[in-house]
């Protein structure tokens, strides 16, 4: 019988529990090799931690994750496409990654904040899977393993952010707005010729830190250019290659 009991996270955000199409949901089972508790279930002494998370499911364009909103837990994206923002001067947004399979969301404020830092939103209908602060915090205390796979993981984010920082200041415009198709192509691929993440001109521009109409007019240049083609919200990249050659001076390769 399908439980149709709302789980509550954060105010106004209710998520359905685990019903008969998440029974393959579970951790011991999970081929998901990207995943930091994947990756470290035989490191946990005790496996009610994993028995413990739960199996949550959020529709295409669902908030779940309101920046402000106190910390409970983390997200790991099961399946499906996250983006995550932070407010800026005037409730601009800034989008800081899009995050898919394997990742977590809200670690920025796991451990040492009260508060979320950032937003999420589903950019399609997304699963995920929640373990609670307390479930977390024992499980780093007890394993060391875990502990020292989650401190990498901080400072692997923390190098990333930084060289973000750094070679994003230095761009300009047009720069920036390469930057970030080839950052979507890097992490999402192509699906017949063109990328796997289907963006508006204003997320674009909220990733790159520009404008909407920026990102419109240097899209339109870089189709002359012969250099992307477009068809709708689909953009796709004709020749990788020159347009790494227009940052490479920034040194700037993540992988994600």
């Amino acid at each position: 019988m399908t439980n149709k009991r709302p789980l509550t996270l954060h105010k106004n955000i209710e998520f359905k529990n685990s019903t008969k199409a998440f029974q393959d949901a579970s951790c011991i089972s999970c081929v998901n090799s990207s995943c930091l508790i994947n990756q470290n279930l035989e490191n946990f002494s005790n496996v009610d931690f994993v028995a413990h998370k739960k199996t949550l499911k959020c529709k295409k364009r669902q908030q779940f994750i309101i920046e402000g909103a106190p910390v409970n837990g983390l997200f790991f994206i099961l399946r499906g496409t996250v983006k995550v923002f932070r407010t800026g001067i005037n409730g601009r947004q800034q989008i800081v990654r899009f995050a898919k399979e394997g990742e977590i969301i809200g670690h920025r404020g796991f451990g040492t904040e009260e508060y979320y830092s950032i937003g999420a939103i589903a950019l399609e209908d997304v699963v995920l899977c929640y373990f609670s602060k307390d479930d977390l915090q024992e499980a780093l205390l007890e394993n060391p393993k875990f502990a020292y796979s989650m401190m990498l993981f901080y400072a692997n984010e923390l190098n990333r952010s930084e060289s973000k920082v750094k070679s994003i200041s230095q761009m300009t415009v047009r720069e920036r707005v390469i930057d970030t198709l080839l950052y979507i192509y890097r992490k999402f691929g192509n699906l017949r010729g063109f990328l796997n993440l289907s963006l508006s001109r204003k997320e674009y521009a909220d990733y790159a830190g520009t404008t909407e109409e920026q990102v419109i007019r240097i899209f339109s240049t870089l189709k002359k250019e012969k250099l992307i083609t477009a068809q709708g919200k689909k953009i796709g990249i004709t020749n990788v290659q020159n347009l790494k050659n227009e940052i490479s001076e920034h040194n700037y390769f993540l992988d994600f």
